[in-house]
């Protein structure tokens, strides 16, 4: 009798537990899965409306910035292309890709990482990629990450091509290899841009997904403001260069800033219009309507694709969608006399981030919490409400590995009375140099990795920047704390544009030894 009893309240529990399941089965089921998007502009610093530029011609990313939360701090890990954005996409920083150049493809040069698109696709999303989203070429595997990453294969604009051709009409007729580049469209390969082209393909694909009950992860890359500065010639027109000319007060390299530190922006020199300048190699200086007309063409590219992306935002349903706005890095405008990017600087290393959730319907935010583009990969996880992602842990078995994040995610940030989120006190980056002064040959601006003898370590905090640059074996990927070629200290309380190195100040020694150790303790953990 008891037994008989007993067997019918567990088959009560059994029965009760298979009607709980199939019903929040169901729910599950029944509950539609956000859409992701995100979008990753080139060399893109923070020169928007909604950032307080007051130069900015950017109305479509302002309007976007209007509800969103914006991070104010956001640093990429590398200020160049394709270590940053694999960084980004494996949420891995360069040191543990071994990837800083353009040059080896980390899942057979290093470990199977997981994408980000990866993992969605892993989901159930149908993922999507149109543009420049991983850098082309081996970095990518000549594939983009085809097919693990992506659902179908990526989109590629055809006139990609043509991004470094001799497709710059001068006032004969004749076509140059030009830095600043405004043209008639009808003169073009093909009658348009790449990122006209992604533009029309993401739109189509939008379409074509609005009737599928099966979400998507779309990555939109635009390739501007990316040099060369080559776009539709009407965005030229909006700015003056005489708006430019006292943009930064720096016309030569601070006396008190290490030479390992300076890019001698190697890529302008090779422009054939650049070239006709003759600006002495490395440090210059560049005459100042010269320096003038670089930053209306970069301020005229970025007001290019704000245009191109409002006409891509007014498709997108933001009712059922989380959008990622970002770039890889960022780019000097002329800040210690230096141009481009491919350096440890604040203005090469910050970038617009901003998000928009349907989860979170309230005002703009402004969030001033120091964050690294390591950070997007769990934080799209977690807004899409997927199993979060765990920390990478160097102790643990190697499958454990493969799927896993060197940042944070800035969900528990974002969301109201969550106090569980412990906002990080630094944002560490990188960069290698071949050797103590600039050079050609090697390229100090893009050496390859057997030629990188120096690496420089750069931590950011809410008020100080610290770079040491220090000797790095390309063998073993080691560095030796005790060779040191050059230090900087910067004070953002006193000085925001990094014009004033203090490393070698008395009264800021303590700062520095606390913040160098700080520093290696970071990167060696």
């Amino acid at each position: 009798m008891f037994a008989t009893n007993w067997l019918r309240n567990l088959l009560a529990v059994c029965t009760a537990a298979l009607q709980i399941l199939i019903c929040c089965s169901k729910n599950l089921v029944s509950t539609p899965r956000y859409n992701v998007l995100m979008v990753i502009f080139d060399d893109l610093r923070p020169v928007l409306g909604g950032y307080g530029d007051r130069l900015a011609q950017t109305p479509n990313l302002d309007r976007f910035v209007n509800g969103s939360f914006y991070f104010t701090q956001a640093y990429s890990q590398q200020a160049l292309c394709a270590p940053s954005r694999n960084s980004l996409l494996t949420s891995r920083r360069p040191d543990t890709l071994h990837l800083y150049d353009f040059y080896s493809y980390w899942r057979t040069a290093r470990g199977n990482f997981t994408t980000l698109p990866q993992y969605f696709k892993s989901h159930g999303y149908y993922t999507y990629g149109i543009g420049k989203v991983f850098h082309p070429g081996v970095s990518s595997n000549n594939t983009d990450d085809y097919p693990l990453s992506w659902s179908t294969q990526p989109f590629r604009p055809k006139t990609e091509r043509y991004m470094n051709s001799p497709v710059c009409p001068d006032k004969l007729g004749v076509l140059k290899r030009n830095l600043i580049c405004p043209v008639d469209l009808q003169t073009q390969p093909y009658k348009t841009l790449p990122d006209i082209e992604s533009l029309h393909e993401a739109k189509r694909f939008l379409q074509t997904r609005a009737k599928s009950k099966r979400p998507y992860f779309l990555a939109l890359g635009f390739h501007k403001p990316h040099i060369n500065f080559r776009f539709p010639k009407e965005y030229m027109r909006i700015f003056n260069a005489h708006q430019f000319l006292n943009y930064t007060t720096d016309k030569f390299r601070p006396h008190d800033m290490p030479k390992v530190s300076w890019n001698p922006y190697t890529d302008l020199r090779k422009r054939d219009d650049v070239k006709r300048w003759h600006i002495p190699f490395p440090y210059g200086p560049m005459k100042k309507m010269q320096a003038a007309k670089i930053r209306q063409a970069y301020y005229a590219a970025v007001a290019y694709v704000d245009d191109l992306f409002g006409k891509f935002m007014a498709e997108v349903n933001l009712e059922n969608t989380v959008v990622l706005v970002t770039s890889d890095h960022g780019w000097s405008l002329g800040e210690h006399a230096e141009w481009a990017k491919y350096s440890n600087f604040e203005v090469a290393l910050r970038v617009p981030l901003i998000i928009k959730s349907p989860e979170f319907p309230r005002p703009t935010r402004a969030v001033n919490d120091l964050t690294e583009l390591l950070d997007i990969f769990p934080t799209m996880v977690d807004l899409a409400h997927l199993p979060s992602v765990p920390k990478c842990s160097k102790n643990g078995p190697m499958s454990h590995q493969l799927t896993c994040t060197e940042g944070k995610s800035l969900y528990p940030l974002m969301k109201e009375g969550m106090t569980e989120f412990v906002c990080e006190t630094h944002a560490i980056s990188q960069y290698p140099r071949p050797g103590k002064v600039p050079t050609q040959h090697p390229n100090s601006d893009k050496p390859k990795l057997k030629n990188i003898k120096i690496m420089g370590y750069s931590l950011r905090t809410q008020h100080f920047r610290y770079t040491l640059w220090v000797e790095f074996n390309p063998k073993n990927f080691s560095r030796d704390w005790s060779i040191i070629y050059g230090e900087e200290l910067y004070d953002h309380r006193l000085n925001h544009l990094e014009e004033v190195n203090l490393a070698k100040w008395p009264q800021f020694n303590g700062i520095r030894l606390e913040l160098k150790e700080k520093l290696i303790q970071a990167v060696t953990k």
